[in-house]
């Protein structure tokens, strides 16, 4: 069952199993993922940090039609494929709660987390991969944004990827699209797979898809159940 829950325990939960322990500011939207009562998991959407930007990849969309996936992070003991139904039910309850939201844009971390098996099994489409020049080394060694409160911390870029998934939950909004639809085998072509945090190789990776995982978004393995509070 999914449904919405409050934003203190959304964190207590990303901090909890996201591979980066770290949440989005700007998450508005908090959807926790739960089995037998006991939540294992949580997506947190909002708006996109440079959403001017985010703006002009679908002509004509409004200012408030769009949402970013924040956040994604599940706990192992969940059932095979629970991201993907999740995500399934997410934009279902999102078409009829918020129908003026007409697709969702999310990124894929492939310096430190996987090329978004998730997304490709959830009906994503693939819009970018770009070398990663914004998750760096700091210079006190800690790993994460090249920007923190509007300073340039001067770090190193890791090395990887990050790949850009967009869904649409308005079908046509697809035929607005400024930018093109990349083939999921462009990801192996350009050396940017990854999957658990570690680069795929070449051989036997480009024609057999790895299966849907928890790890990929952040799973601790072996979790506890997690108490929600019900305010």
């Amino acid at each position: 069952m999914v449904r919405p829950i409050a934003a203190k325990d959304a964190t207590a939960i990303v901090k909890r199993l996201h591979y980066s322990g770290t949440v989005a500011a700007s998450s508005q939207l908090h959807l926790g993922v739960f089995m037998d009562s006991k939540c294992g998991g949580v997506m947190q959407f909002g708006p996109s940090l440079d959403k001017r930007k985010m703006l002009g990849l679908i002509e004509g969309t409004e200012w408030n039609g769009f949402i970013e996936l924040n956040r994604m992070a599940f706990a192992d003991w969940l059932p095979r494929n629970s991201e993907s139904r999740a995500l399934g039910y997410a934009f279902r309850w999102m078409r009829k709660q918020y129908p003026h939201i007409k697709w969702c844009v999310s990124f894929s971390d492939g310096t430190q987390c996987g090329d978004g098996t998730i997304y490709r099994a959830s009906g994503f489409a693939l819009t970018a991969i770009k070398k990663n020049s914004t998750i760096v080394t700091r210079p006190d060694g800690t790993k994460g944004s090249e920007f923190t409160g509007g300073r340039h911390l001067g770090g190193i870029p890791l090395p990887g990827f990050q790949l850009r998934y967009i869904y649409f939950l308005d079908p046509t909004a697809r035929q607005r699209l400024t930018v093109p639809i990349l083939p999921f085998s462009e990801i192996e072509k350009r050396g940017a797979g990854m999957y658990r945090g570690k680069p795929k190789t070449s051989a036997g990776s480009s024609s057999v898809e790895h299966p849907v995982s928890n790890g990929e978004v952040g799973g601790s393995t072996p979790t506890s159940a997690l108490k929600v509070s019900s305010d």
